[in-house]
């Protein structure tokens, strides 16, 4: 397959690109210096995207290469790229779900225990030498709270279970009710919020989603809240969340996406009682190694025989016509 040539839009971790060397001809997007006259000669030679969520693959991207068959994106989330203007173009997408999900939902578990018990102060106050005199008693608590899941998924799910061993009464809001779950279920997001006191996001991003948080719904959750973002930046409305936060509107915050990574408001990192971090929800060397490979085996998979493990909804699967992989 090494006379196949495929287009990677974005740095990819080393074993993804080391192996697909071994099976593609790659070219770099962000080696090609003169990118339109790249694209006017080579363009048409592009069989396949590969992406890491960072350059935004929309339609008139997409059909600038009219032999293009799969857009294989680095991560769960897929919202860079278009995959409807994809499938109207009749090209596949792919993602790396289930691979990620216990380390994401560790993760959003792990950022709600420091976000709601003040870890993060705590541990700062120590470093500063100051435990010569009582830490002040925390006003967090998990005891006694309502967690609020928007975006009941598979990551979402996987929070669920862990949260209900530490005896948190679970509520969601979802595109659809769940029937495999025994949760509480709310028909919007503001309802969700009026009810829970910690709401912990896990939505995707996309125009359907963007600013789902917003002041409204901020207010909603109430003085003695507590905001956990580990799904989307672009789906809490930052700057109604740093009022909100400023004012006393909600208790506090746990972020680890943001709206502008890798750039993040000073007001946030000026607050003592937020949480945040580097977006490293799926980021231990197994998970990221595991997603790498999932990547390459559905780009192997497609050229082999036209066979791909884990198509986003919106692809057509299996295909109806065409020579796929030939």
């Amino acid at each position: 397959m090494t006379d196949i040539e495929l287009l990677m839009t974005d740095p990819m971790p080393a074993h993804v690109q080391a192996a697909l060397a071994d099976r593609f001809c790659i070219h770099k997007l962000w080696e090609i210096e003169d990118q339109d006259r790249w694209f006017q000669r080579s363009a048409a030679e592009i069989r396949g995207l590969v992406c890491g969520g960072h350059t935004p693959i929309d339609g008139p991207f997409i059909r600038r290469f009219a032999n293009l068959e799969i857009i294989a994106s680095f991560g769960v989330g897929y919202d860079s790229i278009d995959a409807v203007e994809a499938a109207k173009a009749n090209v596949v997408v792919t993602n790396t779900p289930d691979v990620l999900t216990d380390e994401v939902a560790d993760t959003a578990i792990g950022l709600l225990v420091m976000t709601a018990r003040e870890l993060s102060a705590a541990e700062r106050w120590l470093r500063a030498g100051k435990w010569e005199s009582a830490y002040p008693l925390s006003a967090g608590t998990l005891r006694n709270r309502k967690l609020g899941i928007f975006g009941l998924g598979r990551i979402g799910k996987a929070i669920g279970r862990r949260a209900e061993s530490m005896g948190l009464e679970i509520g969601y809001h979802n595109r659809s009710e769940q029937a495999d779950v025994s949760y509480l279920y709310h028909s919007s997001l503001l309802a969700l919020a009026q009810w829970c006191d910690i709401l912990l996001c896990v939505a995707p991003g996309g125009a359907a989603t963007r600013h789902a948080v917003n002041a409204e719904t901020l207010k909603a959750l109430g003085s003695n809240g507590i905001l956990i973002n580990i799904g989307r930046g672009s789906v809490v409305d930052e700057a109604a969340l740093i009022e909100a936060l400023q004012n006393k509107t909600i208790l506090s915050a746990g972020l680890d996406v943001f709206e502008n990574e890798p750039h993040v408001p000073d007001a946030l990192i000026a607050m003592d009682h937020v949480v945040l971090l580097p977006h490293l929800g799926s980021a231990s060397v197994h998970t990221r190694q595991a997603m790498g490979q999932l990547q390459v085996d559905n780009l192997t998979g497609w050229f082999q025989d036209g066979s791909l493990l884990t198509p986003v909804v919106e692809t057509p699967w299996p295909r109806d016509s065409g020579t796929a992989g030939q």
